[in-house]
């Protein structure tokens, strides 16, 4: 990745995709404490539950293959506050819910909010990724885990004050989703810009080559499913978030089950994972800076697998708990990266390569809870993390997967932009003739490299 001077406008973008960040981890955070209120209200009992749970998984990997459509057909900054609007919205609809029938509607739609606003707002932090030259997706995904406890801890705050679940999520989302609009327009729009760009060439009788959507890039597929580029890509996320989802899920009842700790002492499992997760998110760009993609994961992997055979291994609550920080510590950067690597792989469009990564990556999520339960029901909770340990090795050996070549198309753009930034050069009067000879191949190449960097 090229280093660049940070413009005004870049630095603001990442400011507010911070927020948005924020607000979709406070959205999850928030529902998933009203969780016990909403199986209390419905009177389910925890199979029920569970199947109503996964409409929330379908509704997310459904909609996240849908989203390099959109992406392709509408301009990403007004596109992300809509998604985000929408993510924020359908918080509120699940407390809302009458019936099972209604629950599993309700978490079907919420779960395409959440799908296609993780996509975008993915996809806004590889752009500015781009502009600064350097990592910053593991400290965006710091900040959505920092989010994800803050709503946590409201909604804990709510469940201890006994308020109504419905009035709970009823004044967080439209507080989340005030928060992400407004931040929205300091997002980055990149077809506006080349619209732009592509203005000024066609003034100075340059061709351009067309903005996304409009013309020059082909409209992706419906359905975006990783390709054979990404899938490697694909599978390094799914595993990181297979062992996320079995550690979220079931570190509490592997203390109580394996090594008999009080409930107390057991969700402090939970809290270690997403406590240690946070901070090393949140320092993870200076360590990918420092040790690059590839070199970090495989470091990752092995201290996440180190953590995951301490739990096997352990005898104590407080193994267990030491190994479940450590899965946090090791899993953390993981994800950031594998958007970080098939936005800035070059093949077709950024947003379908996210989106194909995010569908594969997330289905583990719901594929985790179920497999570890089911295997721990053939078995033991210790074999079924056994195979966690297995999967995060992968990450050691498949790291390489990450490592990703230059754009040339993103120097391009580069060198545009510092041309446009620049004063002419003075030219006489032969030297401008051989440059008008020559503007209309060279222009037209300046400007196709410009427009395929965005």
């Amino acid at each position: 990745m090229q280093k660049t001077a940070i413009d005004g406008a870049t630095r603001r973008a990442r400011r507010a995709i911070a927020v948005v960040f924020a607000a979709h981890g406070a959205a999850s955070g928030s529902f998933a404490t009203a969780i016990p209120w909403i199986r209390e209200h419905l009177d389910l009992s925890p199979g029920w539950l569970g199947i109503a749970l996964v409409f929330l998984t379908v509704g997310a990997s459904s909609a996240m293959s849908l989203s390099a459509r959109l992406a392709h057909r509408y301009s990403p900054r007004p596109l992300l506050a809509w998604l985000s609007l929408m993510c924020c919205a359908g918080l509120a609809l699940p407390a809302l819910s009458p019936s099972l029938v209604w629950l599993c509607l309700a978490l079907f739609v919420y779960g395409c909010g959440l799908g296609l606003m993780d996509v975008a707002m993915n996809a806004h932090g590889v752009q500015i990724e781009e502009r600064y030259g350097r990592s910053v997706m593991s400290g965006l995904h710091g900040v959505w885990s920092v989010g994800t406890l803050l709503g946590g801890a409201g909604g804990a705050f709510a469940a201890h004050s006994g308020v109504d679940g419905r009035v709970h999520l009823a004044l967080v989302a439209p507080v989340l989703a005030a928060a992400a609009v407004v931040a929205s327009r300091w997002a980055l729009d990149v077809r506006a810009e080349e619209a732009a760009r592509n203005g000024e060439s066609a003034k100075s009788g340059e061709s351009g080559s067309g903005a996304p959507g409009t013309s020059g890039e082909e409209e992706p597929p419906r359905f975006a499913l990783p390709g054979r580029e990404v899938l490697p890509i694909g599978i390094i996320g799914f595993c990181a978030i297979f062992a996320e989802g079995a550690s979220m899920d079931w570190s509490g009842i592997y203390l109580r089950d394996v090594t008999d700790a009080d409930p107390g002492l057991a969700a402090s499992a939970f809290t270690a994972f997403a406590c240690t997760m946070a901070v090393a998110r949140l320092a993870g760009d200076v360590v990918v800076r420092r040790m690059g993609a590839v070199r970090t994961v495989r470091a990752s992997g092995l201290v996440a697998a180190l953590g995951s055979a301490l739990v096997v291994a352990s005898a104590t609550p407080l193994m267990a708990v030491t190994g479940f920080a450590l899965i946090g510590v090791g899993i953390a950067v993981v994800v950031p990266l594998c958007f970080a690597a098939a936005g800035h792989s070059g093949t077709g469009s950024q947003g379908q390569a996210i989106a194909g990564v995010a569908t594969l990556a997330y289905a583990s999520g719901l594929a985790a809870p179920a497999a570890v339960g089911w295997i721990a029901e053939a078995t033991s909770l210790t074999v079924s993390f056994g195979m966690v340990t297995v999967l995060l090795l992968g990450l050691v050996f498949g790291a390489g997967v990450l490592r990703t070549k230059p754009r040339p198309a993103a120097v391009g753009a580069v060198e545009a932009d510092n041309a446009a930034l620049s004063p002419p050069e003075q030219k006489g009067p032969a030297e401008e003739k051989n440059t008008g000879d020559r503007s209309d191949g060279q222009g037209a190449g300046r400007s196709s490299s410009a427009s395929e960097a965005r």
